[in-house]
């Protein structure tokens, strides 16, 4: 593939060595952020689909906007709970006595006995497989004192996770107006949940659980095909509609799954496998740079080296949509050239990736080594050449 340089770019002859050398080593097409790729529709009213690794939206339909999230909530008393274990503030054996209130509440069930004690593990278990109603309140009372005092942790909590469009007015999803979260918290939560706490992921995963010599199977309906698919809760109101968060991984890529506002079960299950089906068909994650891998070369005003290697300073990681190749542009613009002394590991430059529609990734180009300024008399020397005969002497 022919990577020209625009003409549109400096002409001075240090960056336009920089950028033509790093367009030569970069005939690859990149897209990251929200990728384009074929035209795509889901029947849900809300949906988001993201890449674990990179971040990237692979798909979104008002993401944004607060919904009813039904026990897909559940999601934050859980993690609530897995940050107090991962703490050591809690243990998977320590119990919680069952309150008249949790006993009462409708809805699905672990079907716990008031005034019994259950441990966390088992709680966890009835958040998670059996979305039990009554356990999320067991543990809300247990950790905060009440449901109402534990929904203004679950709300400090979320504004520290980064999620500007969720409010909690209890621990269990239960119908309430001011009760909501938008797609992208759900896919917020979902990611650091994972992340965070992969000790405790496994729990969504399980396919049943039997408390009380009641065995009930977990709702998620994408455990039972071959998806991949190994997590998280399943949701449904009358307000909300049928709603899951899921995640797949499938050769060596994982993705996040939101999607709400179905009309049935089994749309649920259908749409949410259409759309991660979809996400590894069409996108595909790329290594472009090592950390430490050489880009290109800074020319070096008076050092005791003419040049300096400009090496990434991070893995660049991008998700990129299969058909999108041809659309990318990478450059990389310093200030050149670079006065001596130089420092291994100073930042002298930016590593541009961008195509179409796509949100650009700015990645830090660092030296490769030290470069020492040259003694008084070769500085007075270089700059007496590079008056006489012009940069390449000067240098």
């Amino acid at each position: 593939m022919r990577c020209p340089v625009p003409d549109s770019f400096p002409t001075s002859r240090f960056l336009r060595r920089a950028l033509f050398g790093l367009f030569a080593a970069l005939c690859l097409a990149v897209a990251t952020g929200a990728p384009r790729a074929a035209t795509f529709e889901t029947e849900g009213s809300n949906a988001i689909l993201v890449d674990f690794s990179t971040g990237a939206v692979l798909y979104e339909k008002n993401a944004d906007q607060p919904m009813p999230p039904a026990s897909m909530s559940k999601l934050m008393t859980v993690y609530m709970v897995f940050d107090e274990l991962a703490a050591g503030r809690l243990s998977l054996q320590d119990t919680f006595r069952v309150s008249e209130a949790a006993w009462r509440k409708g809805g699905s069930k672990m079907f716990v006995e008031v005034d019994s004690r259950i441990t966390v593990e088992d709680l966890l278990r009835g958040v998670i497989v059996q979305s039990g109603n009554d356990a999320c309140i067991v543990l809300a009372e247990g950790l905060a004192g009440s449901e109402e005092a534990f929904a203004d942790q679950m709300n400090y909590k979320a504004r520290t996770l980064g999620m500007t469009n969720s409010h909690f007015t209890n621990a269990t999803g239960w119908p309430d107006p001011r009760h909501e979260m938008s797609p992208r918290d759900l896919a917020i939560l979902t990611h650091r949940l994972i992340r965070d706490f992969p000790e405790y992921y496994g729990y969504f995963s399980e396919l049943e659980f039997t408390y009380n010599g009641i065995r009930q199977g977990n709702r998620n309906p994408l455990l039972y095909k071959n998806v991949d698919a190994d997590g998280l809760k399943t949701g449904h109101t009358e307000a909300s509609g049928y709603g899951l968060a899921a995640s797949a991984g499938r050769s060596e890529r994982r993705l996040i799954l939101v999607v709400n506002g179905l009309g049935s079960v089994n749309q649920r299950s259908e749409e949410a496998e259409r759309l991660l089906d979809y996400g590894f068909r069409e996108f595909d994650n790329y290594l472009l740079f090592k950390s430490g891998e050489l880009v290109t070369e800074a020319d070096v005003w008076l050092g005791d080296s003419p040049s300096v290697s400009l090496v990434m300073e991070r893995e660049v990681l991008v998700t990129m949509a299969r058909n999108t190749r041809s659309d990318m542009k990478v450059t990389a613009v310093y200030d050149g050239p670079v006065p001596a002394p130089v420092e291994k590991g100073t930042r002298l430059a930016t590593l541009t990736i961008e195509a179409p529609g796509m949100r650009t990734i700015e990645a830090a180009l660092v030296a490769g080594a030290d470069v020492r300024e040259l003694s008084t008399f070769a500085r007075i020397g270089a700059a007496l050449n590079y008056l006489l005969w012009g940069p390449a002497a000067g240098r």
